[in-house]
C-alpha cells in the first residue's frame, strides 16, 4: 500500500514563501513521476507541477516562475512556493504515477491548506 504525507502548508503573507515536502512510503517502485495539485473553494483541482524520475518538470502557466518543484529521490519531492499571491491559497495534494505525465494520478496525500493574506 502507496502512502504520501504532505507538509509545509500554512499561512502567508502575499510576496512571502512556503515549502511543501511529500514523502512516499510503501511500494513505490512504480513511481515515475510525482507532483502537486491544488483545488480552490468552488473550483476545480488543477495541477502545478510535476516532475519525473530522470527529473524532467512541467509547471502550470500560473506558477511558472514562482513554483519550483525538485525530487530528492523517488520517495520524496518538494514544491517551494515563491511570491506568493492570494490566488494561490488552496488546497495542495501530493500526487504520483506510473507514467511520464501526471494528468490522471494513481496516488493521492491527503492535502495540506495553505492560505496566501493580502
Amino acid at each position: 500500500q502507496v502512502q504520501l504525507v504532505e507538509s509545509g502548508g500554512g499561512l502567508v503573507q502575499a510576496g512571502g514563501s512556503l515549502r511543501l515536502s511529500c514523502a512516499a512510503s510503501g511500494s513505490i517502485f512504480s513511481f515515475n513521476t510525482m507532483g502537486w495539485y491544488r483545488q480552490a473553494p468552488g473550483k476545480q483541482r488543477e495541477l502545478v507541477a510535476s516532475i519525473t524520475r530522470r527529473g524532467g518538470t512541467n509547471y502550470a502557466d500560473s506558477v511558472r516562475g514562482r513554483f519550483t518543484i525538485s525530487r530528492d529521490n523517488i520517495r520524496n519531492t518538494y514544491l517551494q512556493m515563491d511570491s506568493l499571491k492570494p490566488e494561490d491559497t488552496a488546497v495542495y495534494y501530493c500526487a504520483a504515477g506510473p507514467r511520464s505525465e501526471l494528468y490522471s494520478p494513481d496516488y493521492w496525500g491527503q492535502g495540506t491548506q495553505v492560505t496566501v493574506s493580502s
